[in-house]
C-alpha cells in the first residue's frame, strides 16, 4: 500500500510508535547521542518549517476573513460571539481543572523530601521563569496595549511571538480594505485569494512530511526523560488529574457543544479531529498546528473558509482551554503539596487570573509557564515552587496543546452554524 494512501492520523500514529522504539533502543544501547545528532534535528527542522508557515498564513487568512466580509457590522457580530464564546469555553475549562483538583488532591500525598529534591533539581529554571514574570508585572496594568499594539509590522512579522501584533494589524488592515470602494479593493482580494492559495499548499507540502517529523521529536522526548521515573512515579497522581480533566473536555465537553451547537455528530466531529489532536500532541505549539487545523476544519469538517479565516488565528492567541484548565490543577496541586490551604476568595482568583492571562499566553512550548508564575504568586505562592512540575510538564504540555487546538475547531463549528 502506497503511503499516500495511508490516512493522516495512522502515519502519524505510526511515526509516534516508531519513535518511542528508536528512542528506546537508544536508551537501552546507550545510543541516545545518536539520537541527539542524527534524529533529533529532522523533528527540530519539521517544527521550523510548520512555524516557518504560522506567520504568513495566520496574516493571509485573518486580512482575507475579515476583508470578504460584508460590512463592518458583519465584523462585529463575528468577533463579538468569537470573543465571548472563546472566554466561556476557557472558564469552563478553568473550572473543571478547579473542581478535579480539589476532589482528587493530588498535593497530599508528595512527600517532603521528594519538594525539596525537585525545587534543588530545576531551581535555575524555575528562577529564571520568575524574573520574566517579574518583568511582565513591571509593565503595569496597561502593560498589555504594548503587546498589543505594533510599533513596527515588519519587526513583528519576523518574530513568532508576537502573534497577537501581527493579528491587530491583520485585523486593521482588513478592516482598512473593507471599507474602501469595491472596485478599489478587488485587486487586493484577488491578490489574497492568489496568497492564501499557495499558502495552503505550502501547508500540504510540510504536512506530508509529518510522520517522519513526529518520529524524530518522539525519540528525542523518550531520550530526554531517560532516568526521570522516580520523578513521574511520584507525582502520576497530579499527572492523572491533569490528564483525566484534559480528556473530559476532549471526549465529552467538546463533542457536547458540537452536537447542539454546531450541528455536527459527536462520533463524525472525534474522528475527524483524531489526527489533528495526534499532531497538536506531537508538536506542542498551536501556532505550529495552525495550518493543519485550517486544514481539519474546512476539509474535514465543512466548516466555512470565511469563518475559519478569522476565529481559528484568533483562537490560536486566546483561546487556551487545555492550558488554563493544567494552570488551575498545578495551582492547586502546588499549594497542597507545600501546605498552603486556599480560601474562596483565592479560588476565585485562580478562575479570573487563569482565564484572563490565557489570552496573552505564547502558542509554543512550555509558553505557559510564564503566566503561570503570575497565577500563583496572585494566590500568595512563591513563583520558585514552579520547580515541582517543571520536570514532567511536557508531556502534559502535549495534551493541552491537543485540547486548544480542538477547543478552537470547535468554537469555530458553533459560529459557522450561527452564521448560516
Amino acid at each position: 500500500m502506497k503511503l499516500s494512501k495511508i490516512p493522516v492520523y495512522l502515519q502519524i500514529i505510526i511515526g509516534m510508535a516508531i519513535g518511542i522504539v528508536i528512542g528506546f533502543i537508544a536508551i537501552g544501547t546507550g545510543g541516545e547521542q545518536i539520537v541527539n545528532d542524527w534524529i533529533r534535528p529532522f523533528g527540530k527542522l519539521f517544527i521550523k518549517a510548520l512555524i516557518l508557515v504560522a506567520v504568513p498564513l495566520v496574516f493571509v487568512t485573518l486580512v482575507k476573513g475579515v476583508a470578504d466580509l460584508k460590512d463592518t457590522s458583519a465584523l462585529s457580530r463575528l468577533g463579538g460571539r468569537t470573543v465571548v464564546i472563546y472566554l466561556a469555553t476557557t472558564v469552563f475549562a478553568v473550572i473543571i481543572g478547579m473542581g478535579s483538583a480539589l476532589l482528587i488532591r493530588p498535593g497530599d500525598i508528595v512527600s517532603d523530601s521528594l519538594v525539596h529534591q525537585i525545587q534543588t533539581e530545576y531551581a535555575d529554571t524555575a528562577q529564571s521563569i520568575q524574573l520574566k514574570q517579574a518583568d511582565t508585572e513591571n509593565n503595569g496594568p496597561l502593560g498589555f496595549l504594548d503587546d498589543l499594539v505594533p510599533s513596527n509590522i515588519f519587526e513583528s512579522l519576523s518574530n513568532n511571538s508576537k502573534m497577537l501584533q501581527i493579528i491587530f494589524f491583520a485585523l486593521i488592515f482588513g478592516v482598512a480594505i473593507l471599507s474602501i470602494p469595491t472596485e478599489k479593493k478587488q485587486p487586493l482580494l484577488t491578490l489574497l485569494d492568489s496568497l492564501n492559495e499557495a499558502i495552503m499548499r505550502l501547508v500540504h507540502y510540510i504536512i506530508a512530511c509529518a510522520p517522519v517529523g513526529v518520529a524524530a521529536l518522539m525519540a528525542g522526548l523518550v531520550v530526554d526523560f531517560n532516568g526521570n521515573g522516580k520523578v513521574f512515579a511520584a507525582l502520576g497522581v497530579y499527572s492523572i488529574n491533569v490528564v483525566i480533566a484534559l480528556l473530559f473536555l476532549l471526549l465529552f465537553f467538546y463533542p457536547t457543544l458540537t452536537r447542539f451547537f454546531g450541528g455536527i455528530r459527536p462520533k463524525h466531529f472525534i474522528r475527524n479531529v483524531y489526527p489533528l489532536q495526534l499532531f497538536a500532541f506531537t508538536t506542542s505549539s498551536s501556532a505550529a498546528t495552525l495550518p493543519f487545523t485550517y486544514t481539519t476544519a474546512q476539509e474535514k469538517l465543512g466548516i466555512s473558509r470565511e469563518v475559519t479565516s478569522f476565529v481559528l488565528p484568533i483562537g490560536t492567541t486566546i483561546n487556551m482551554d487545555g492550558t488554563s484548565c493544567y494552570q488551575t490543577v498545578a495551582t492547586i496541586f502546588i499549594a497542597q503539596a507545600l501546605g498552603i490551604e486556599l480560601s474562596i476568595s483565592q479560588l476565585l482568583t485562580i478562575i479570573v487570573m487563569t482565564t484572563l492571562s490565557s489570552i496573552g499566553t505564547p502558542a509554543i512550548p512550555g509558553g505557559s509557564y510564564v503566566i503561570l508564575a503570575m497565577v500563583l504568586t496572585s494566590v500568595g505562592i512563591p513563583a520558585e515552587s514552579l520547580a515541582l512540575i517543571i520536570g514532567i510538564d511536557r508531556p502534559l504540555d502535549m495534551l493541552r496543546t491537543s485540547v486548544n487546538v480542538t477547543g478552537d475547531v470547535t468554537v469555530a463549528a458553533i459560529i459557522d452554524k450561527q452564521c448560516k
